[in-house]
């Protein structure tokens, strides 16, 4: 599943980054979203966008297009 479809709460784990921009590809791996680490969704924008998740204690803001890079496994 994509990041974007996890509910304010819930947990997961980082499974791939796939996409066809590599430029946003690399910010995402720069922000330490990479394969292997766990996220918890924090809040959703009414409107569904940004997505803010914590990873490794830090906060981060994400477009919705750029949680659609991102496939997880609900933990």
């Amino acid at each position: 599943m994509k990041l974007s479809e996890l509910k304010v709460g819930e947990f997961g784990k980082i499974t791939n980054v796939k996409g066809k921009n590599p430029d946003i590809k690399r910010r995402l791996r720069e922000m330490g979203l990479i394969k292997g680490e766990i996220l918890k969704v924090e809040k959703i924008a009414p409107l569904g966008d940004p997505i803010e998740v914590n990873v490794k204690g830090y906060k981060l803001s994400l477009r919705k297009e750029e949680a659609n890079y991102i496939e997880v496994e609900k933990n």
